[in-house]
């Protein structure tokens, strides 16, 4: 599958943020090696391009300024030079920008603040229509990160649509997410916030290509912190 490049915000007002999870684990979740036990404990912001920082300096106020985070992940500032701050968090951020500002000041203190999370994005991919990445600018759930690609394909399988998110210590989470039970007015529905970061895939009707798609996707792209590969299988079979 090759992820085309961004299409244009689709606006969906009024859109429920919702989705039905079944009461009992599915079998993608069972079989699914290497992720980190689901938690709902909002992930840690990490600075991406096109994200606008406000950066202050406590003991020098007249270096205080306002960057926009470049395509290469590097923020430009008088006192520290250009640094890279793509995909760090804000304390590790405020870390690199101090050491840097050492250049020119002596004991710099510094404090950075998202003033426009400009980067913010979720990746959907599987069986939507445009698969690719698409900006998360709010409050955002899974089923309308969904239509926002296009919606769904016709083979696709909606009761077990796949996500996975950054989880404590960098290590990654996964679950699924009944969509069809929520459009069809069953069950109790459950909100499914997205975050920045956050990876919707909808499979179709076998296991084996959600493995496809981590192995191309996720393990070769995203930048967990990790020793080992995702999998989805059963019995030590890949499907």
């Amino acid at each position: 599958m090759r992820l085309p490049r961004r299409p244009a915000l689709l606006l969906l007002p009024g859109l429920l943020l919702a989705a039905c999870t079944g009461s009992a684990l599915d079998p993608v979740e069972n079989q699914a090696q290497g992720f980190a036990p689901w938690t709902e404990v909002a992930p840690e912001y990490r600075i991406a391009p096109g994200d606008r920082l406000r950066v202050q300096f406590l003991m020098t106020p007249e270096m205080n300024e306002t960057a926009l985070v470049a395509p290469d992940g590097q923020v430009a500032l008088r006192a520290a030079g250009r640094v890279n701050v793509a995909g760090q968090a804000i304390g590790a951020a405020e870390a690199a920008i101090t050491e840097a500002s050492r250049r020119v000041l002596t004991q710099p203190i510094v404090t950075i603040g998202l003033e426009e999370a400009g980067g913010s994005t979720v990746l959907v991919g599987g069986a939507v229509r445009t698969a690719g990445a698409y900006p998360l600018p709010g409050r955002r759930g899974v089923l309308e990160a969904v239509l926002q690609a296009g919606g769904f394909d016709t083979d696709a399988r909606m009761n077990q649509v796949v996500l996975i998110r950054r989880g404590p210590a960098d290590r990654p989470m996964l679950r699924t997410i009944d969509l069809q039970s929520f459009v069809e007015g069953r069950g109790v529905p459950n909100d499914v916030p997205l975050y920045p970061g956050d990876i919707v895939f909808v499979p179709r009707s076998r296991i084996g290509e959600v493995n496809l798609w981590i192995d191309q996707y996720v393990n070769r792209l995203i930048p967990f912190s990790r020793s080992f590969s995702y999998s989805i299988n059963r019995g030590g079979t890949v499907y």
